[in-house]
């Protein structure tokens, strides 16, 4: 009986001095639930993505003209040939084209470009060559000759790759002639373009660029996981200043080596590398609530999640004639998309911190929601690196 009433006694005591037994009621277990409940649909929400939804990437052509005979070289992503011919050509996880799949899904690839890449002379459609379709990577590389008429007219070329899966899919031709290269924009609301004539000008190539950028942070979610993660235990913008600024400065680099075909590393390993990012700053977490020395764990992490940015870039490539001004209109484009993410998630932490009746002595975030939200994180985490290395 004695025993009994010190254990009452000292989980009283413990209730009253610890602010983590606060979870059981009031605004603080409010705020913590609601944090765990968004958490939860943010980890539903990335496997559902993930299982489900399909977003085409961008495909690129490079166009020869030799007299009357026209030369495409496609460059596409296998896990859109898989959605839109029906074929299956990539690895589990990883996405890398199998050689051997391929080879044995080649005719369908062919005939799904044939279906929906076409080159005029006039109003006379050129006559298809057979085609070839090799692995590269985690895109499939299409080569085919159009042979058009003598007594055609204008020369033209028309795509509606992957608009079946995706109507906002969008394709970029490089059109190489005798005085250099220039290239085009093309989706389903423009899908022809004239074989001679003016391409972009710089303004539109920075313009898209930029574009690019910005779209590829806000997809990509493994890239928002991580950014959440490294801040949870930020309460004051000079650290989160620090945090942006070694992660913008890392990618930079890496994304550049990359870009350029200085450094290049497999994309499997990549997009494993940076779930594991994500893995271990949630860990973190738990163990350390130090912000102001986390831009050195950030730069480092950066360096990797550059080499992922520099993957989403390769599929639009570079214009040969502005590949400087294009790669660096893509990292602004980066950097606006990180610092709008980094402004959405900083306030919603400062608000939790005045969320709850807390002892006047207890001074930063509630531990409850980082620990609930870096659970979630990891979660997420670990997900993303199981299906970019194990599972189909």
């Amino acid at each position: 009986m004695n025993w009994e009433l010190r254990r009452t006694q000292f989980i009283q005591s413990f209730r009253m001095h610890s602010g983590r037994a606060r979870l059981n009621s009031g605004p603080a277990a409010t705020a913590s639930r609601a944090w765990l409940a968004l958490a939860s649909v943010a980890i539903a929400a990335v496997a559902t993505w993930e299982a489900q939804a399909h977003n085409a990437g961008v495909s690129t052509s490079r166009i020869v003209i030799q007299g009357r005979t026209v030369e495409v070289e496609i460059k596409a992503l296998g896990r859109d040939f898989e959605k839109s011919a029906g074929v299956r050509i990539t690895e589990a996880g990883s996405g890398e084209v199998n050689r051997v799949a391929l080879a044995v899904m080649a005719p369908s690839v062919l005939t799904y470009i044939g279906d929906h890449v076409a080159v005029f002379a006039g109003r006379q459609q050129c006559a298809p060559g057979p085609g070839t379709a090799l692995p590269a990577d985690t895109h499939v590389l299409v080569t085919v000759a159009w042979t058009c008429p003598l007594d055609g007219g204008e020369l033209r070329y028309r795509t509606t790759l992957f608009h079946d899966v995706d109507p906002s899919a969008r394709h970029l031709a490089i059109i190489a002639t005798e005085g250099g290269e220039r290239e085009l924009a093309l989706d389903s609301r423009a899908p022809e373009i004239a074989l001679y004539g003016a391409g972009s000008s710089a303004l539109q190539v920075v313009g898209r660029f930029v574009q690019a950028g910005i779209e590829h942070i806000f997809l990509g979610y493994d890239h928002i996981a991580f950014l959440a993660a490294i801040v949870l235990w930020a309460h004051h913008l000079w650290p989160v200043i620090k945090i942006v600024t070694a992660f913008t400065i890392a990618h930079s680099i890496t994304l550049s080596f990359a870009a350029l075909q200085v450094v290049v590393i497999p994309s499997a390993i990549v997009e494993a590398a940076i779930a594991a990012t994500i893995m271990l700053v949630a860990v973190e977490n738990f163990f350390s609530r130090n912000v102001d020395g986390r831009w050195r764990v950030t730069f480092v992490f950066g360096l990797i999640h550059g080499f992922g940015f520099a993957s989403a870039l390769q599929e639009i490539g570079l214009p040969a004639d502005a590949a400087v001004p294009a790669l660096a209109a893509f990292n602004i484009g980066v950097e606006i998309g990180q610092v709008v993410i980094v402004a959405l998630i900083f306030p919603l932490l400062l608000w939790s911190d005045r969320i709850g009746d807390r002892a006047p002595a207890f001074e930063g975030r509630h531990p409850e929601v980082v620990y609930f939200c870096s659970a979630a994180l990891l979660s997420v985490g670990l997900y993303l690196l199981i299906v970019r290395t194990v599972l189909p």
